[in-house]
């Protein structure tokens, strides 16, 4: 699908400055620039606080903006994400959302043609051209047990997934996403036990599970460059669900570089299943991961929502 006359369109950019450990706010004068040069025209919001990014993207879209870009991590693209969702539809489905990477974490661009260099992204936001994809809707208690529903664009993952994401969103991240995901996972590895999970995918699966981790997945990566479901795809309609099991410690450590290698399915113990709807409960204190943010724990259902996105990517 091509959106043609971009640069006749109304765009909002929608601006993190803390992401990145900070870097987003200090660059963000040169990447206005050159969205200047190559786009015109537009009106750009710093956000100033959480879910400022969803409070803003979605006023903008009541009022008529047809372009929406993101500039920084996947948690903010999550909260952009959020300001174009309903709880049953996108707001404005004559809009679409591009997006510009530079945050501590941009998983998701690993899985859809989105560049990674700012001005590569900018020129893929000024060709147009305009994918859909799927996004996830959750159902979570977050810490005060309120229920709650959002969506997601990439994975959501709870068990140590949510133990991490808290340790890394603790630190100061300054030595960049992989250490930063990669040291803190290691150390909530020697401080976190695997989980008894009550795992219910579609009317296909239905079982008590013994896992360090659960990821439901519309994308492949997370964590800083884990490719957790090597076969999940942003337009196929369905989640691609990676358990991984009742591994000891010791395996869980020798086996630790296939979750960054791509190997992940030579380790036993790991199960991988496809469904569009997703509950899980436990007794225990089990953490959530959503695209890279904790919000919350256990219960949750997760089910899938095609095509739900107009998001602007590289002809494929």
């Amino acid at each position: 699908m091509w959106q043609a006359g971009l640069t006749s369109k109304k765009i909002v950019f929608i601006v993190n400055p803390i992401a990145g450990n900070g870097l987003t706010g200090r660059k963000w004068p040169l990447i206005h620039a050159m969205a200047r040069d190559r786009l015109g025209s537009f009106t750009s919001y710093l956000t100033t606080q959480p879910w400022d990014a969803m409070r803003i993207t979605r006023k903008n879209l009541m009022e008529g903006a047809e372009v929406i870009v993101c500039v920084g991590g996947d948690g903010t693209l999550n909260e952009v994400i959020n300001g174009f969702m309903s709880l049953e539809q996108t707001i404005q489905t004559g809009a679409s959302l591009g997006f510009v990477p530079h945050g501590t974490g941009c998983d998701f661009i690993r899985t859809v043609p989105i560049p990674a260099k700012i001005e590569q992204s900018l020129d893929t936001i000024k060709e147009g051209h305009v994918s859909e994809i799927d996004l996830g809707r959750l159902q979570y208690h977050d810490h005060q047990n309120f229920l709650k529903t959002r969506y997601f664009h990439n994975i959501i993952s709870f068990g140590l997934g949510g133990e991490v994401d808290d340790r890394v969103n603790r630190s100061n991240k300054v030595l960049g996403p992989f250490i930063s995901f990669f040291w803190s996972a290691l150390v909530s590895i020697f401080f976190y036990g695997k989980k008894s999970i009550r795992l219910k995918v579609d009317d296909l699966f239905d079982d008590e599970v013994i896992t360090w981790n659960v990821a439901v997945a519309n994308g492949q990566y997370h964590g800083g460059g884990m490719r957790i479901a090597p076969d999940a795809s942003t337009n196929d309609g369905l989640f691609h669900i990676t358990v991984v099991g009742d591994l000891s410690l010791t395996e869980v450590l020798w086996n630790f570089p296939k979750l960054y290698n791509g190997r992940i399915k030579d380790i036993r113990n790991v199960l991988f299943l496809t469904g569009k709807k997703v509950e899980a409960s436990s007794e225990q204190r089990v953490l959530l991961d959503v695209d890279g943010e904790q919000p919350g724990h256990l219960p949750v259902v997760i089910d899938i929502v095609p095509a739900a996105l107009h998001m602007i990517t590289k002809k494929s």
